[in-house]
């Protein structure tokens, strides 16, 4: 049977950044996908790191785009950052974070604005000031420890990769000497895990779509998933000679699948 007919999954997790959508440009053939994954009743997940918008925002989004979801198929990067928090008994933080994050942090219960952070939690801020990162330097010369929400250094537009997290921590490890204690999201596949539990399937029911080897894929190799890479986002066909990640299936879009 051929791998793109997904043979043997009951539940896809797709990225969106240059999986579903660049910018607010569709990917070509991205809803017929998901139209074919609902009439061969795979379920259908929407797993982003970009931790900019909350998950109301990201229905939004994904409704104006004509692309049906509900509250529980939206995973966030902040989603395993509430999670890890939580773990550790965590309560008051500085964030370095959109209002949007602050606002899921805050429903979760956590003091996003300490004057005594715990830790400083960095965030794809798309609403950063010099004086955000100014503060957050401060905090970190003074031992305070840093976790991210996710790495990716670049997020995938039609105009090219603009700064996110990734490029954020190099910015502040080359101010403060300090590196993240601990970075949530992709590849670390927390929240894949916790989805499959909920819906009682295996790894190797599932499988994962995306457009970055060192997230996308590295969660799926983690996780025993099927990792899918499409050459519509971040990757490239040569970046996959020397990578340590390797998918399971390379397409130029999503919409090679379940043809």
């Amino acid at each position: 049977m051929d791998a793109t007919s997904l043979p043997g999954i009951k539940a896809v997790f797709c990225d969106l950044d240059g999986t579903l959508y660049l910018g607010d440009q569709l990917i070509p053939g991205a809803i017929a996908f998901l139209e074919r994954c609902r009439t061969r009743e795979i379920r259908t997940f929407f797993l982003t790191n970009n931790s900019s918008r909350s998950v109301d925002q990201y229905l939004d989004k994904l409704n104006g785009l004509g692309i049906p979801a509900a509250f529980d198929e939206v995973l966030l990067s902040t989603h395993d950052l509430l999670a890890w928090l939580s773990e550790k008994g965590i309560r008051e933080v500085f964030l370095v974070g959109t209002a949007a994050m602050r606002s899921m942090l805050t429903a979760g219960g956590f003091i996003t604005d300490s004057p005594n952070p715990e830790y400083v939690v960095l965030g794809y801020d798309t609403e950063i000031t010099y004086q955000k990162l100014a503060e957050a330097a401060c905090f970190l010369q003074q031992g305070i420890p840093l976790v991210a929400s996710h790495p990716d250094t670049v997020c995938p537009t039609p105009q090219g990769g603009l700064p996110d997290v990734g490029s954020f921590l190099a910015l502040l490890e080359a101010a403060t000497g300090v590196q993240p204690e601990h970075i949530c999201g992709k590849p670390n596949p927390s929240v894949l895990r916790s989805k499959l539990a909920t819906l009682g399937l295996a790894a190797h029911q599932s499988a994962v779509v995306g457009d970055r080897l060192y997230t996308d894929i590295e969660m799926a190799n983690r996780a025993g998933a099927t990792g899918i890479l499409v050459l519509s986002g971040e990757a490239q066909r040569a970046d996959l000679a020397n990578a340590p990640q390797q998918p399971d299936l390379i397409l130029d879009s999503i919409d090679g699948l379940l043809r």
